[in-house]
């Protein structure tokens, strides 16, 4: 994909850090900097995100806790009842990823929304994935092991894993075998291990009045455990929850874990298959951090192999449509949420909707899984029908999209078609490209522009679509 992708450091750090360039935040990291910019994108706090916040108001579900969702059930005003704070959810996940000036906590928001996954929408979520979505949002920048431990006490991930219905006397080995297998260490647990982790972890369960956590001692099962070489006497009852908690940090902060955190930041910034020694270094700032994840994306973004990693991803469906609406000036509307549902719509048919994947390993992030034909197809028709204004049509677009994309018209349609491209991928397209389109519209790259030409009127949304639908603007 390297041909296809601008060789420019700026616009491959937005590529991969944000969900895609935009005027403002290319404008922003060139006026400042990429060290300042990535420093204010470490610290999401100190970036007004006001317009997204007041975006976000129109779903107020998403704010509320599991009390606040089960009273607003309970009251019976909620159009589809429990499923509509879930459904809230993954619209607002499509609006932040479109319009917070927080580009890199989003990202990184989906990262572990992956990585920790729980289902939504999911029947034995209803009241409780908000909630959890908040906790991953609090932890996502911090310390690993602080957010691995809130998910390890979260009703979300209790009952999604089966936590909660684990007694001493028959203890439940689901959640703690996807702690290590896909949370932490990896495949390097023994049957024993997982043993003696699920008897470790009983008590962690979930308040069947209230929904929300509780340790209940009554339900702890006591005895020694060794897992992975890791020894807790476990004596009392009482001490169960903190010897469960210590053995989540245990996990958080092995050395297996710490390769893998760093493996799959480096697959999801830099390539499918990652260079061994920026893994291996990526691991090393995660020991010495006790797993902050801030030192850990600096010390990969401004790493010689990030830089080297131009066009060796590929954009997810996800990416791609909130790319789109980026680099198109697309906006919501000014009330309601339609305009967002559609795009959420979008996602659906083309299996990414966010925080939708059933098992509980996550979304892949690797090109095989999201460059077969049905896949690419959904993108292309959404491409234009963004473009176009077709659909979603409550989205608000550029009072002339022509000036937005191409601001002074050029003399020739070889020019435009060289700044179209550039305005939308970074770059001019090869000759043999910018051919095929010229010919798209009948014309030659000498060929004289005029406001009246089909290239800048009827047939404008085809030829931006056209360029999208490239892989120029595929790659991450």
């Amino acid at each position: 994909m390297t041909a296809f992708t601008p060789q420019d450091p700026v616009l491959h750090l937005l590529r991969r850090a944000t969900y895609g360039p935009n005027p403002a935040a290319e404008a922003e990291i060139r006026d400042i900097g990429a060290a300042a910019w990535l420093n204010r994108q470490l610290a999401p706090a100190t970036i007004d995100d006001s317009a997204c916040d007041a975006l976000l108001t129109r779903y107020p579900l998403i704010g509320l806790d599991i009390a606040g969702i089960r009273a607003k059930v309970k009251a019976g005003t909620l159009k589809f009842g429990a499923w509509d704070a879930m459904q809230q959810l993954g619209s607002a996940a499509v609006a932040r990823a479109a319009w917070s000036k927080r580009q890199l906590l989003e990202v990184m928001v989906d990262v572990w929304s992956n990585h920790l996954n729980v289902t939504c929408p999911y029947g034995e979520v209803w009241d409780s994935r908000t909630a959890y979505d908040g906790l991953i949002r609090k932890h996502a920048l911090g310390r690993f092991a602080d957010l691995l431990k809130a998910t390890a006490t979260a009703p979300a991930m209790l009952s999604y894993l089966d936590n909660r219905s684990s007694t001493r006397a028959k203890p439940n080995e689901n959640y703690a075998r996807e702690l290590m297998e896909l949370h932490t260490v990896g495949l390097i647990y023994t049957e024993a291990d997982v043993k003696d982790a699920a008897r470790l972890l009983t008590g962690l369960t979930v308040d069947k009045t209230t929904g929300l956590y509780k340790f209940d001692a009554t339900q702890h099962a006591t005895g020694a455990v060794t897992v992975l070489g890791w020894r807790h006497d476990n004596a009392t009852a009482g001490g169960g929850e903190a010897a469960a908690l210590a053995f989540v940090e245990m996990l958080a902060q092995h050395p297996a874990t710490a390769e893998r955190i760093a493996r799959k930041l480096c697959v999801r910034f830099v390539s499918d298959d990652p260079p061994a020694a920026l893994v291996s270094r990526l691991q090393q700032v995660y020991v010495q951090q006790k797993s902050a994840i801030g030192p850990v994306l600096r010390a990969l973004f401004t790493s010689p192999e990030f830089a080297a990693a131009i066009g060796a991803k590929v954009r997810t469906p996800f990416e791609d449509l909130a790319a789109t609406v980026r680099i198109l000036g697309l906006q919501p509307e000014a009330t309601g949420t339609d305009g967002v549902r559609g795009l959420y719509n979008y996602l659906v048919d083309a299996g990414h909707a966010p925080m939708r994947w059933a098992p509980p390993n996550g979304y892949p992030d690797v090109a095989a899984a999201w460059t077969a034909p049905s896949s690419l197809l959904v993108r292309w028709n959404a491409h234009l029908n963004l473009a176009a204004g077709w659909y979603p049509k409550p989205l608000v677009r550029p009072a002339s999209m022509l000036a937005s994309l191409v601001p002074s018209l050029p003399a020739t349609h070889g020019a435009f078609i060289d700044a179209l491209a550039t305005r939308l991928v970074g770059m001019p397209l090869q000759p043999v490209h910018s051919a095929a389109l010229l010919g798209f519209v009948g014309k030659t790259a000498a060929s004289p522009l005029k406001a009246t030409d089909a290239a800048v009127t009827g047939r404008l949304p085809h030829l931006i679509a056209l360029i999208l639908d490239s892989p120029y603007f595929l790659a991450r």
